[in-house]
């Protein structure tokens, strides 16, 4: 899955370390989010899109993959 997780941060001038701390996770589960190495929770995807104001479809891109 897809994520526009480091634009956010970017554009709200936070570091992944800021973020990190706001979600209360840690800064390598950012990292991991934003290189599409792991799919959040559904609780903390609601996290992340809540503190952007944003829903969860804006914040992540689902794409179905080829049979």
């Amino acid at each position: 899955m897809k994520n526009r997780l480091e634009e956010l941060r970017r554009e709200c001038g936070l570091n992944q370390d800021e973020l990190a701390r706001a979600l209360r996770v840690s800064r390598q589960t950012i990292g991991s989010l934003e290189n599409g190495r792991y799919n959040p929770s559904i609780t903390l995807a609601f996290k992340i899109a809540r503190y952007f104001g944003l829903s969860i479809e804006e914040v992540f891109i689902y794409e179905e993959e080829p049979d």
